[in-house]
């Protein structure tokens, strides 16, 4: 049986207004100029990716949506493999943006090589929302960066061995 709205009677309606109030409204990012931004932000790692975040400033997108892109480098795999990896990065932010994303942020979503295509939904999920948590964090600070140390020179060593200036013991005299 069905009402005069056409639903059956007895269901509730697909979208509840109270709800929909509560939710921040997502976009996708399209254009690289808004990915390189992102790159230049706060960053948060996760264990199936990385998530890439800034506030917006003054541009010509509303400051009540949220924008959020996917990428995934040739690390992760294949075609294929990279195509698995963003839908379910996809279906995660649309799973989770909505209630713990913040109007007027753009964030992109990072695929792992071996790990976002693999691992476990839910934890992805959690991971994803601690991750928001600490991006949008008072105190944030960025994570120490990863490589090799920069070269500094230093003084003369001191200790044992040889030194650059001193004779030399070994070696024949010839």
């Amino acid at each position: 049986m069905t009402d005069p709205s056409g639903q059956r009677a007895g269901t509730a309606p697909a979208v509840s207004s109270c709800a929909a109030d509560a939710l921040t409204p997502v976009a996708i990012l399209r254009k690289r100029a808004d990915f390189l931004r992102a790159a230049s932000a706060r960053r948060q790692g996760m264990a199936a990716g990385l998530l890439q975040a800034r506030e917006r400033a003054e541009e010509p997108v509303s400051p009540l949506l949220a924008r959020v892109g996917f990428t995934c480098s040739k690390k992760v795999g294949n075609s294929v493999a990279r195509n698995r990896a963003k839908r379910r990065l996809r279906e995660i932010a649309r799973l989770v943006l909505p209630v713990h994303g913040k109007p007027g942020w753009d964030y992109v979503l990072i695929g792992r090589a071996d790990a976002t295509a693999t691992h476990d939904f839910q934890a992805m999920q959690d991971d994803l929302i601690r991750a928001l948590a600490r991006v949008h964090a008072e105190d944030y600070r960025p994570p120490k960066p990863r490589g090799p140390k920069p070269d500094i020179p230093r003084g003369p060593r001191r200790g044992k061995g040889r030194s650059a200036s001193g004779p030399s013991t070994t070696g024949s005299d010839g």
